[in-house]
Formats: C-alpha cells, sequence, structure tokens
C-alpha cells in the first residue's frame, strides 16, 4: 500500500470484477427462482404434481438457511477466491444434474445442493464487493454486485421461463450450466484474490447480535423479506383476483425495470443516505401496498403500484448488507450470514404464509398483510439511528 494522494485508478470501481460477482449473484437468484416459471413442465416429466415441483424453490431456500452460517464459520480462514470458484463450480454441477435428472428425489438433492452453495455464496459476495473498494466507494460497489438479484427478476426469470416453454426445462437448467462455467473463467481472470481470516481469528457469530445495530438490521431483513415476498409469491394469484390475470406479465417487467432504476439510484446516493433511501424504500412499498389494496380499479393503476413497488425494492438487498455490514464491523462476515439465512428463511416464510392467507381470508388480503407487517419495520428503522441505520455511514477501515 502506498500513501499520498488518490489517482484516478483509485477513484474508479473495478467494474470488470463487479460485473463478475454481479453475476455470481444473477446466477443464485436465477436458479432459486427457475423452476417457478417452468413447474408444468418440471411436474410433468418428473411425474409429480405441481405443488410438488414448486417444492423445488423450498428446499432451496432451506439449504441456504440451514448452511449458510455454519459453512461461514468453516471457512473463515479460506481464501475469499477459492471459495468463490467452490461455490459456483457446486452451482453447474448441481444445475446439471437437475437438467438430466431422471426423478424427483434426485432432482430435489440437487436442489438442496445448490441452496448450499447459494449459502457460502452470497455470505462471501457482498463483503467481496466492499474489500475491492476503498470505505468512500463500498455502498457504490455493493450496489453494483447486488444489481444481479433484479436482473434475475426482471430478465432472467422471463428467458427463462420462455426458454423452457419453447425447448424444456431441461434446457433451461442446462443453460444456466453453461452460464455458470463461463462465469468461472470470468472470476479466474478478473477477480482479485483477498485472504481469509487469520488463523485463529474465525468470526464470532453468534457474538454479532450483541453488536449495537446488527439486531435491528436483521429483524428489518426478516419482516420486510416477509411482507414482499408474501405478495410477489401470489402476485399472478392478486391479479387474477383483480380480474388483471393476463397482464401479470407486463406488471413484472415494470416492477424489474423500476427495480433496475432503484439499484443505480441506491448506488448514487447509499454511500451518503443509506438511512434516507431505507425509509423512502419502506415508504414506497407501503404505498405500493396500499394502491394495491385500495385504488387498483384499473391495469394503469396496477402499473404505477408496480413501479412503487420496484422503486422500493431493488435497492433493499444492497441497503441491507451494507447496513448490517457496517453495523457489524469486525463481525462483519458473521452478520452477514445471519442475513443471508433470515433472508431465506424470509422467503420460505412468505411463501408459506401466503398459501395460508389466501386459504382464509383470499387474494385480496395480501396487500392488507403487506401493509401491517411494514409498520414494524418502518418503526425501527426510523428509531435505530444511533446504529442500525445511522444518519451518517461509520467510517470503515480498510481492509490490509
Amino acid at each position: 500500500m502506498t500513501t499520498g494522494a488518490p489517482t484516478r485508478t483509485a477513484d474508479r470501481l473495478p467494474m470488470s470484477a463487479l460485473l463478475a460477482l454481479a453475476t455470481a449473484v444473477f446466477v443464485t437468484s436465477l436458479t432459486e427462482t427457475l423452476p417457478a416459471g417452468v413447474l408444468p413442465g418440471m411436474s410433468g416429466s418428473l411425474g409429480v404434481s405441481e405443488s410438488l415441483a414448486g417444492q423445488t424453490v423450498t428446499i432451496y431456500a432451506l439449504g441456504t438457511a440451514l448452511t449458510a452460517i455454519p459453512l461461514t464459520a468453516a471457512t473463515a480462514n479460506q481464501p475469499r477466491k477459492r471459495l468463490l470458484l467452490t461455490a459456483m463450480a457446486v452451482f453447474a454441477v448441481a444445475n446439471t444434474v437437475t437438467a438430466v435428472s431422471p426423478d424427483y428425489l434426485t432432482t430435489m438433492i440437487a436442489r438442496f445442493a445448490a441452496g448450499v452453495a447459494a449459502g457460502l455464496a452470497w455470505a462471501l459476495l457482498a463483503g467481496y464487493a466492499r474489500r475491492l473498494v476503498p470505505p468512500r466507494l463500498q455502498g457504490r460497489a455493493v450496489s453494483v454486485a447486488m444489481a444481479g438479484i433484479p436482473l434475475a427478476l426482471s430478465l432472467g426469470v422471463p428467458a427463462g421461463t420462455f426458454l423452457g416453454q419453447t425447448l424444456g426445462w431441461r434446457t433451461a437448467f442446462t443453460a444456466m450450466t453453461l452460464l455458470t462455467v463461463a462465469l468461472l473463467g470470468w472470476i479466474a481472470v478478473a477477480v482479485p484474490g483477498l485472504p481469509g481470516h487469520p488463523a485463529g481469528r474465525r468470526p464470532p457469530m453468534l457474538r454479532a447480535l450483541t453488536v449495537p445495530g446488527v439486531t435491528a438490521v436483521l429483524t428489518v431483513t426478516l419482516v420486510l423479506v416477509l411482507a414482499h415476498t408474501i405478495l410477489y409469491a401470489y402476485i399472478t394469484t392478486f391479479l387474477a383476483h383483480l380480474g388483471m390475470d393476463r397482464s401479470a406479465d407486463t406488471v413484472l417487467l415494470t416492477f424489474g425495470v423500476a427495480s433496475l432504476i432503484s439499484i443505480v439510484a441506491t448506488a448514487a446516493w447509499i454511500d451518503r443516505k443509506l438511512r434516507a433511501l431505507t425509509v423512502t424504500s419502506v415508504l414506497l412499498i407501503g404505498v405500493a401496498a396500499a394502491i394495491l389494496g385500495a385504488l387498483a380499479t384499473s391495469v394503469f393503476l396496477v402499473h404505477i403500484a408496480a413501479v412503487l413497488w420496484g422503486l422500493g425494492w431493488g435497492g433493499v438487498p444492497t441497503l441491507l448488507q451494507t447496513a448490517v455490514a457496517d453495523a457489524g464491523g469486525r463481525a462483519a462476515d458473521a452478520a452477514q450470514a445471519m442475513l443471508v439465512t433470515l433472508w431465506n428463511v424470509a422467503m420460505a416464510a412468505g411463501g408459506a404464509a401466503g398459501g395460508v392467507l389466501l386459504e382464509a381470508c383470499g387474494a385480496g388480503a395480501f396487500p392488507a398483510a403487506v401493509g401491517l407487517l411494514l409498520l414494524p419495520v418502518l418503526t425501527i428503522v426510523v428509531g435505530a439511528r444511533t446504529h442500525g441505520f445511522p444518519s451518517r455511514r461509520p467510517a470503515t477501515e480498510p481492509v490490509t
């Protein structure tokens, strides 16, 4: 390391490395959600009902939730690049096995393995992006890496669905394997190697919960993702309730485009306005839920709600990953692993809770449930002004 005035290079983001990380995020997100777009083909080929085929999403989330924390602790001393390459290689193998699987059990085992790899990858990716840049650029770097999530939802799922419908669901998973193999080469060339923790200095996993601010961010993560998933997982059902089921594809596209805009805005402002952006995101999602619950009398208003929802949601992964890493300090890796675990627990719980709500109250109850869950989220974010979501981000020491 040298001292002195920063050079122009030091002020630039290492875009090739960050885009490789964003593609890894894209692969993990799309691998998780792809079955939702090809369920009829999967269920028919594997000889199970669509509801059972849908459990391929649940088992993936379960694999991530069960293993993110123990794997992060067990691999804390290992070189980061080697771990990332290993995780992506497991994705390639798991998607290949899924593509050629002869039966349901084999498919479920492969999906669980992919979820385990996701747990390791997700615990690495945000921290990796932060360590590639100086502290003043860390929020922007995480924004670039996390752009893979809305891209997977807005472009990847529709593309995978189209591929599955035209060439078969196995072709869609084969395409994921080919993308992952190409990504392995990209990571090997473009992403710098980073060391793990020094021997004997494993991150204190549970002790991270005692760090001021960490519990607040994790609670917000759990409840906010739960609220989002309850509605997003059943958006087609909700639109059918409104008599707008034929508009589902355009509504999701609108949501995806707005999410991308949110990512760009978050990247521009997160290093100075993390708290304000988080409050704004929660409010935008709340207004969208209110429109869907009370004012969704036309396709136009539903699209307005989708725009607000996307603008609110798109930056959320970046905001929460950055907030928990800032709050965690030296326990950032442990806090990141806990966030990944709770995120996937919330996704699984959101699907289950949405199903119960649908049976008990009907699809019209989804927006109200989202609004009720957002109230404690907003209360925590507004209240955590000293730790968790401070007005000014804490100074972060560069990793040496």
